[in-house]
């Protein structure tokens, strides 16, 4: 099974996303009728839909979604780690079948280690033990907070999103994460997603520069702990879905050709488990 790990739906005239400006080009209502055609184009069999706004109205939005698209493996959405009901909240999430995992906004918080306070231990815990996945939306700079983060809680599953979007074609930034990678990668909970690079193009960067940071990945995290995304629509501000498939795909196959199958789809399943992927081909 070919899986997108990475997607999201919206409608801006719901009013809780707080990045998705006027001026910006993704700025409409993108649904199910808007991918699914890319999915047919591109073999994709299955996806698996992220939160964009902190809200849990948003969260139900997306599930209602998950409901009535049977394409659609799961959710990953979102909750207030810091709310003191945060642990039951988890508990009548975690009862969903669709509902396979949790997706703070760190990259937004103003303070970069905010995830390691002392009072989202509790939120951190419930996490790890009903088995739901703990996807790192951070930056480059972030990356030793997710590390940390993994080592205090290694029963907790965490894929980080994006690879923490390194600035690819600034060679100053990219050997900091690098470095900061190489460490991350050295925790066996955590997890890196294949996605969102091409939006992180440095002036003058290019094709080689996605290529060659996927196969730093690969030779950090392998054939077992990569996992591909498309982050669509978001992806659409620097190339299109089958371009971004195949690069991908080349990418894997130029490091390992029997890779391909884990990091393009098996590895979500595995990872995220959700329930519905037992239904697919």
């Amino acid at each position: 099974m070919i899986v997108d790990a990475h997607q999201h739906f919206w409608n801006p005239a719901r009013g809780d996303y707080g990045w998705l400006t006027p001026d910006m080009p993704i700025h409409r209502v993108y649904g199910t009728d808007d991918l699914r055609p890319l999915l047919q184009q591109t073999g994709v069999d299955a996806t698996i839909l992220v939160q964009a706004a902190p809200s849990t109205a948003e969260t139900d939005y997306m599930l209602a979604i998950a409901r009535r698209t049977p394409w659609v493996l799961g959710v990953v959405g979102w909750i207030d780690l810091a709310a003191p009901d945060a642990p039951a909240q988890i508990l009548a999430r975690a009862a969903d079948p669709l509902f396979l995992g949790v997706r703070p906004m760190l990259q937004d918080i103003a303070q970069p280690d905010w995830i390691l306070r002392a009072e989202l231990e509790p939120a951190l815990n419930a996490i790890a033990a009903e088995g739901l996945v703990f996807d790192a939306l951070v930056k480059s700079h972030q990356v030793g907070v997710i590390a940390e983060l993994a080592g205090r809680h290694p029963q907790l599953s965490i894929v980080l999103d994006h690879a923490a979007k390194p600035r690819l074609g600034d060679e100053q930034a990219m050997a900091a994460w690098r470095d900061a990678m190489a460490g991350l990668a050295l925790l066996p909970n955590v997890t890196c997603k294949l996605s969102g690079l091409l939006t992180e193009l440095q002036p003058g960067a290019g094709v080689s520069d996605v290529m060659a940071a996927a196969g730093f990945l690969y030779d950090l995290f392998g054939d077992g702990r990569l996992i591909w995304g498309s982050d669509w629509p978001v992806l659409t501000l620097a190339g299109d879905y089958q371009e971004w498939f195949e690069l991908a795909r080349q990418a894997i196959a130029a490091q390992q050709s029997s890779a391909v199958r884990a990091v393009m789809g098996d590895n979500a399943v595995r990872i995220y488990r959700p329930l519905r992927a037992k239904g697919q081909k």
